[in-house]
């Protein structure tokens, strides 16, 4: 794990639920997965690391995470 990935404790081996809990305005990169997938990733997945989550869903885990880091970093929504 890198310093980026311990300071936002965000890995691979994260559970969806826990990061969507932790940060709510992750919920807006799963559902943009889900509508490019036509699958329900929150529903199929939420109790799955990233990494089976993405493998499930054919998404490449390096994309996933940055998008994930940079929905964290942005903040909130409001």
């Amino acid at each position: 794990m890198s310093q980026g990935e311990a300071k936002q404790g965000l890995s691979g081996q994260s559970i969806v639920l826990d990061v969507i809990y932790q940060h709510r305005q992750t919920e807006a990169v799963f559902k943009d997965y889900e509508r490019q997938t036509g699958r329900c990733i929150c529903c199929q997945s939420l109790f799955d690391t990233l990494e089976q989550a993405a493998q499930a869903h054919g998404l490449d885990l390096a994309e996933l995470l940055a998008r994930l880091r940079a929905a964290i970093a942005a903040g909130p929504t409001k």
